[in-house]
């Protein structure tokens, strides 16, 4: 059973797999943290407050408390998971359990995306309801944790039950202590086009904390931390994770306090979130998955893996291969009429791909990203027929249609913005700072989230479109709505979220079989909580084939496969000016949902012909691609190696990628240890080699990669 009570000793175990989370109920009613690892049974653990009471310290006896909903003002001096303001104006608050329900299942974040279970049987929850009675603030801490690998999905619901109003400053989804800090943080850093670069930092006195006040989860931070011991490695070692289930800004954090114990929290930043909340008012906290692993990063991002892809996605195309593509933008960009499409178009169905897409530039007087942004009517300059006729043609050729859209922007040379200069984000008063002129529209407001659900629905109405490519592509300044009153300003940037929210509930709701792809390579918004709505992302606007291996293994952190839209663009590469063989590049994006973001007719006809067989093969190997478990085995922060293998459920076929940056001259081929298959069956690889699956995963198998820029893709299967 996922959750078992223990009456004598007051403590809920939370269990699932090989792992356990334990709270305690003490004589004070106060909720109390004390365990999360590997898997105990629910008599292990018992409180005895004599642990802190043998403190010679100054400090209060409830500043060492493990509080597992921490708050401020009556001892205990960390960051808060709730902090709230009365309307006297001081910040105290005290938490004490009122009330313990258990139900079998998931509950739904009702605004909010999150995982959720199909069954019952997938999963308990826990809700301990809190209250500050002085306040009437009620907070109700939910956890729901996974039968199969006892992941734990945790949020907050606050409640005004007293007489007057509160603000609530503070609202973290998780925040969990430690017995220790000889630990090491690791997160995902970076900036446009070489986005989630895995940075690992020993943890020390004080805090480590990142953030993004953008807006979005950004480029800089992406919504996860996770703490590890010192020698954890890919294969071994204990490894905890938190994700945030949130596309806005966001913090998470681990500080060391001065008994060397650290506390690992996550949820919105407070830097740019306030929420009045009055009495009888709700407020919900978005949803921190927890992952442990005593096998290292990779039976972390395994966790993450499968719970994303099967029990966060959602819809027709969760479990649905993804078709192959082709993307028009670096191809022509703006430069296109109806007759170039077509003619890419051609070129794309000789070859075997599935899906056409038209990106920027269809609608409006958009020749250049200076206009237009926000009118969505159809040029007819340069689509005659309309989009439904351009449609209709490719259906012909037995192509899907897809089309880009930048619903959340305005441009001020636009009329929509001529019609309503109020609409985007931006201080009375104060210059409205652009960035690729263009504006944030205000999706704070009611009126602003209908006109995107009308204006995006009628288009997908009436042109016969298969996909979308939802992008995003700058952060918010001037974040302040100025529809909403003094005292409510500072809830703009989450307000947007949730009308952002609602607006892609609504869109994909209404068209159940279109295959949506969220994509922010200029705004950074690669999250969890987008792939609640769009079952892929892509994955940086860094087409580069050696820069996507780094962008791809850090990715790979949370993120599964399934999640990375991975294309193959021309050469020189468009962002770093680099050369590498369509070979490198098809077998890099082989790694993801693949594509091509170039112009086919462009190709040779030895191209045209190396690119068919590219789409051949990733046709034979994107069901294991997809639902494979991925196993990274050479880190491209390391060496100039990267190497990871998909292996199918039943072990019975591996797909081993590896690839070189620069040659070595004088130097041995790479011998590659693989991982996750059976060790006493034998393989046999596509060119019949034999190889036992036991000496695979101890002796390795020897891969020859010659030259810079070169990479070896190789299936073996079970004989």
């Amino acid at each position: 059973m996922p959750l078992e009570f223990n009456a004598s000793a007051q403590t809920w175990t939370l269990s699932g797999g090989n792992v356990s989370y334990v709270l305690h109920r003490d004589s004070q009613d106060r909720l109390l943290h004390l365990y999360w690892g590997p898997r105990l049974p629910a008599d292990a653990l018992t409180w005895d407050p004599k642990d802190y009471a043998s403190f010679a310290s100054f400090d209060l006896p409830v500043a060492l408390l493990p509080y597992e909903v921490p708050v401020c003002g009556a001892g205990w001096y960390g960051t808060p998971a709730v902090g709230i303001r009365t309307a006297r104006g001081d910040e105290v608050a005290d938490l004490r359990v009122v009330s313990v329900s258990v139900e079998a299942g998931k509950p739904s974040l009702p605004g909010l995306p999150a995982t959720y279970a199909e069954s019952a049987d997938e999963a308990d929850t826990l809700s301990v309801l809190l209250e500050d009675r002085l306040t009437g603030l009620q907070v109700t801490a939910q956890y729901s944790v996974f039968a199969s690998d006892g992941a734990v999905a945790r949020s907050l619901l606050l409640r005004n039950a007293g007489s007057e109003p509160l603000t609530v400053t503070s609202l973290l989804s998780a925040s969990v202590p430690f017995w220790r800090s000889d630990l090491d943080a690791v997160h995902l850093h970076g900036a446009w086009a070489r986005e989630r670069t895995v940075v690992r930092t020993p943890l020390s006195a004080g805090e480590l904390r990142i953030a993004s006040a953008r807006g979005a989860s950004g480029h800089e931070e992406n919504p996860f931390m996770a703490l590890c011991e010192r020698n954890a490695c890919e294969t071994s070692g204990a490894v905890w994770g938190a994700s945030l289930v949130y596309s806005g800004s966001f913090q998470a954090s681990c500080r060391v306090d001065n008994f060397g114990h650290a506390r690992l929290s996550v949820g919105m930043n407070p830097d740019t979130f306030s929420w009045l909340l009055e009495p009888g008012e709700s407020l919900s906290s978005p949803e921190a998955v927890l992952v442990f692993s005593q096998d290292g990063f990779n039976g972390m991002s395994q966790q993450y893996h499968r719970l994303y892809r099967t029990r966060l996605a959602r819809g027709a195309w969760r479990s649905r291969p993804r078709p192959v593509l082709v993307n028009n933008w670096e191809g022509t960009y703006f430069d296109f009429d109806e007759q170039r499409l077509l003619a890419i178009a051609e070129k794309a169905a000789g070859i075997g791909i599935e899906l056409f897409v038209l990106d920027d530039g269809w609608f409006g007087k958009r020749d250049s990203d200076n206009c237009s942004l926000g009118d969505w009517t159809v040029n007819l300059r340069k689509l005659p027929s309309g989009l439904g006729g351009l449609s209709e043609k490719l259906h012909k050729m037995g192509l899907l249609f897809g089309l880009w859209f930048e619903p959340e922007m305005v441009s001020p040379d636009s009329d929509l913005y001529r019609a309503h200069p109020d609409w985007c984000l931006h201080v009375d008063g104060r210059p409205r700072t652009e960035a690729r002129q263009q504006l944030v529209l205000d999706l704070s407001r009611a009126e602003v989230q209908e006109y995107i659900i009308g204006a995006v629905s009628r288009v997908l109405s009436s042109s016969g479109v298969d996909y979308v490519k939802w992008d995003m592509n700058r952060n918010m300044t001037e974040a302040f709505s100025e529809a909403l009153p003094r005292e409510r300003r500072k809830e703009t940037q989450h307000r947007y979220m949730l009308g952002l929210y609602r607006v892609l509930e609504a869109i994909t709701s209404a068209f159940p079989k279109i295959l949506f792809e969220s994509c922010s390579g200029g705004g950074g918004r690669f999250d969890p909580g987008m792939l609640f709505y769009m079952p892929q992302t892509w994955t940086s606007d860094d087409t580069d084939a050696v820069e996507r291996l780094k962008l791809q293994y850090g990715t790979s952190m949370v993120y599964p496969a399934s999640a990375m839209g991975a294309h193959v663009s021309a050469v020189p590469n468009h962002q770093t000016g680099r050369s590498t063989s369509l070979s490198m590049r098809c077998g890099v994006a082989l790694a993801g949902n693949f594509g091509f973001e170039l112009d086919l007719a462009k190709l040779s006809e030895g191209e045209l012909q190396e690119a068919k067989e590219a789409v051949q093969r990733v046709k034979a190997l994107r069901d294991l691609t997809r639902e494979g478990t991925f196993w990274r085995l050479l880190s491209p922060f390391e060496g100039r190696y990267t190497a990871w293998a998909f292996v199918s459920e039943d072990k019975s076929e591996v797909l081993l990628c590896a690839y070189q940056a620069l040659s070595v001259p004088n130097t041995a081929p790479v011998r590659i240890r693989l991982r996750g298959l059976l060790p006493d069956a034998w393989y046999t690889a596509e060119d019949g080699r034999r190889f036992h699956g036991a000496a695979l995963m101890q002796q390795g198998i020897t891969v020859f990669l010659q030259g810079d820029f070169t990479g070896s893709v190789l299936l073996l299967k079970k004989a």
